[in-house]
């Protein structure tokens, strides 16, 4: 077996979005919903919003897999866009890892608070296949939830609106670009910041 056939596995389940009014105001937020494959089974990072369940369920289907194959649940953070459908997993465990606790091998938390005190981004260690019969490559893949929400808010080093202390959001934004090749924000599409 290769080397990166042992690394993590990340498919986008679903991309995040972010609807905002003429000033500004929020009004419809939808997480991403990212899957894992590791070692020691299937990791569903953020589960969505209400009405995003289909969408899932179908991506799910795309890979030849039931919501019944999820092990382990995820949330980068408790608010209901990222959380609300937990319960199409019910078979999963559902864990709350503490600040650098190892997952799985390859995948790990990051503290990243501001957004909410209890935000957490997940980091993995990936086998990417680039396409065009090239070879796997490794690269850190950082989930970050709402600590880095879309492509503009690492575009203008901005932290999200929505945070309880702007210290900590610019913080905790600065450690996933620190750290991360490819980051899938929580309301928006995947980026990289290496190319």
């Amino acid at each position: 077996m290769r080397p990166d056939e042992m690394l993590p596995r990340v498919f986008l389940l679903k991309s995040g979005s972010i609807e905002r009014d003429q000033a500004g105001n929020i009004l419809d937020a939808r997480s991403s919903v990212t899957l894992i494959k590791t070692e020691k089974g299937w990791i569903i990072v953020d589960t969505g919003q209400v009405g995003d369940e289909e969408e899932i369920l179908k991506a799910l289907v795309d890979l030849g897999l039931e919501k019944s194959d999820i092990d382990f649940i995820v949330n980068t953070h408790s608010h209901p866009d990222h959380c609300a459908n937990n319960r199409l997993f019910s078979r999963a465990m559902k864990i709350y890892p503490q600040d650098g606790e190892e997952i799985t091998p390859g995948v790990w938390t990051l503290a990243t608070p501001g957004h909410s005190p209890d935000s957490i981004s997940v980091v993995v260690d990936a086998a990417i296949q680039p396409g065009d019969g090239m070879a796997p490559t490794s690269r850190r893949v950082g989930i970050a939830g709402d600590a880095l929400p879309t492509l503009g808010n690492y575009q203008k080093r901005v932290p999200p609106a929505v945070h309880y202390d702007r210290a900590l959001a610019v913080a905790s934004m600065n450690k996933i670009i620190e750290m991360a090749d490819i980051v899938i924000p929580g309301h928006d599409r995947p980026f990289s910041l290496r190319e």
